[in-house]
């Protein structure tokens, strides 16, 4: 086996076990862009949800993306690429219950900025990350974000 063809089955999720899982809070990520989000929430978080199905190709490895929404953003419909997860009470307590039941066996990184919710998934296994450095990387990947006033 070439280190090329040993580089691409190392980085298909088939031969590492489960695709890894991205859980993305969708509140703290929309909310940590003064953008005027506030004025439209849900719309905030269909621009966000649109935003993450073009970061794939920017990815270190594919992932199933899972956008957890509360509040008013609740309803916002999934799309091919990014899985919408409406939470009935508390993200942060459905962020972390999917943790537990979709989490095991593969890799889970949770994009937050809530240090409370960060600790709470870390103690189930899961990495962390900042809204901002999903917020480059989609910036980085996504033909859609030509309007500074989005990013």
């Amino acid at each position: 086996m070439t280190d090329e063809q040993e580089h691409a089955a190392a980085s298909d999720p088939s031969e590492s076990g489960r695709t890894p899982l991205l859980l993305v809070d969708g509140a703290n990520v929309v909310g940590s862009v003064p953008d005027g989000w506030w004025r439209d929430r849900r719309r905030a978080a269909e621009r966000l949800r649109d935003r993450l199905r073009h970061r794939l190709g920017g990815w270190p490895e594919p992932a199933e993306v899972v956008l957890v929404v509360e509040g008013a953003a609740r309803g916002v419909t999934s799309v091919p690429g990014v899985r919408v997860v409406s939470a009935p009470g508390s993200g942060d307590d459905t962020m972390v219950e999917l943790v537990r039941a979709e989490a095991t066996g593969r890799r889970c990184l949770v994009v937050t900025a809530d240090r409370e919710l960060r600790e709470r998934v870390r103690v189930l296994g899961a990495e962390t990350l900042g809204p901002r450095q999903l917020l480059e990387r989609v910036a980085n990947n996504s033909p859609e974000d030509s309007s500074p006033g989005e990013r």
